[in-house]
């Protein structure tokens, strides 16, 4: 039986490591928190869950929450118009507002919720977990009794076992300042015929979502600012009252995306004490094979070697497509010696097939919008396909490159959309 080491326990390590087990390999998961600890703790992310990572966790058996969590049936995009537009110190109305359907429902369910269930599910069924602190001399201690080891968190040191892919690399500092909070009490939104994900563009300012999820608690929302730093919403730093977090939060909504903030002005509150989070990150991508101490090799999972900018919510729908390519690989791969050709091919299929469509397309959203994404995101309001096409796109990025990307893929696509509207 062959012996596999999995060092993290998010969304990638664990659903990799429960694959694993199903299929009969001796596999231990190093975590440095308990599954009480992460369900007493912070929120962790601000995931969505698409239709195509959801079916990798199906597969699986772990979609444990699929009955609660809301259906996320739309994507909403809205776009701010001028203050002037409504005499508002901030944004005025919605310059842009549609709605795209999706084909098939996506969820999001709090990591708290479902990180410990999955790891005390591995332990059940006879996985060996340790939880300690992780560092780079450990994972080189321990590699030899292994046949293969995947480090599926980039905490602290074991970031530094995989060296920056510069070719990949465009930016050397944040390019968002990070801020969610998780409530109850938000309405619904007005006119709104389904239950979207609302994604809010406002110039100069930044983004901010709305997300219908499921926490502890039950049924909850998400509300996720995405600021450009410096700019007004980078209000976050230093606010470590969870109470004056969510004041801030609705204070912006209610200066720059108003028809957001009517929906709380029946009162919300946050869904428990540890319900936000602050931060940001440089997004980059790391070479996959990662170089220990002393010699030997280890693979890296997801976020440890692409991390992108959650603007486009790829982070924990990469996170499960990574870990079902990574599965299929090492199935394939029988007997045969784990070795960095093995590794490097793993990862190429994932970069090829998710991270790297997603890559390009999250590079491209956080960057000013050239002409012809302008011209995607108005007619999104007059041509329901259009909607349509970009909602889908959050399941399957790859799609993207034939027509958001490319202008003149654009245009072919606004034409013929148009003449099958008219």
């Amino acid at each position: 039986m062959r012996r596999i080491l999995i060092v993290g326990a998010g969304q990638a390590g664990l659903q990799l490591a429960l694959g694993l087990q199903h299929h009969g390999y001796d596999v231990t998961v190093m975590t440095d928190r308990s599954p009480e600890a992460v369900r007493r703790g912070r929120v962790l992310s601000t995931q969505c869950m698409f239709a195509t990572a959801m079916r990798t966790e199906r597969a699986l058996g772990l979609d444990f929450w699929s009955e609660e969590a809301p259906q996320i049936t739309g994507v909403g995009v809205s776009v701010a118009g001028p203050p002037e537009a409504s005499g508002a110190s901030g944004a005025g109305a919605p310059a842009i507002d549609w709605l795209g359907r999706l084909r098939s429902p996506a969820q999001s369910v709090d990591q708290r919720l479902k990180m410990p269930a999955w790891l005390e599910t591995f332990s059940d069924r006879g996985g060996r977990v340790l939880v300690q602190p992780v560092g780079a001399g450990d994972v080189a201690h321990l590699a030899s009794s292994y046949d293969l080891v995947l480090v599926a968190t980039g905490k602290g040191e074991l970031r530094s076992l995989f060296a920056r892919d510069e070719e990949r690399c465009p930016y050397d500092r944040p390019q968002r300042a990070l801020a969610a909070a998780y409530v109850h009490g938000l309405g619904p939104r007005a006119g709104q015929e389904a239950r979207a994900a609302n994604c809010n563009l406002v110039p100069g300012i930044g983004d901010f979502f709305v997300l219908p999820g499921l926490t502890a608690e039950g049924p909850c929302d998400i509300l996720f600012w995405e600021a450009l730093p410096g700019g007004p919403a980078d209000a976050f730093d230093g606010l470590r009252d969870p109470a004056e977090h969510l004041r801030v939060t609705l204070e912006l909504m209610r200066r720059y995306v108003p028809w957001e903030y009517e929906r709380a002005r029946g009162g919300v509150e946050l869904t428990d004490a540890g319900a936000t989070l602050a931060g940001r990150f440089t997004p980059v991508v790391r070479r996959p094979v990662g170089e220990l101490p002393g010699g030997g090799a280890v693979l890296g999972v997801a976020d440890v070697v692409v991390t992108n900018d959650p603007i486009t919510g790829q982070g924990a729908n990469n996170a499960a497509k990574c870990a079902a390519v990574y599965l299929a690989a090492i199935l394939a791969h029988g007997e045969k010696p784990f070795d960095r050709d093995f590794m490097q091919a793993s990862f190429d299929r994932y970069w090829d097939t998710a991270a790297g469509p997603s890559t390009a397309w999250t590079n491209a959203m956080l960057a000013p919008p050239p002409p012809h994404v302008l011209e995607i995101l108005g007619a999104g309001g007059r041509i329901q396909a259009v909607a349509d096409r970009f909602a889908n796109a959050f399941d399957d990025p790859t799609d993207l490159g034939e027509w958001f990307l490319d202008p003149r893929g654009a245009a072919d696509f606004l034409a013929s959309a148009a003449a099958a509207a008219r």
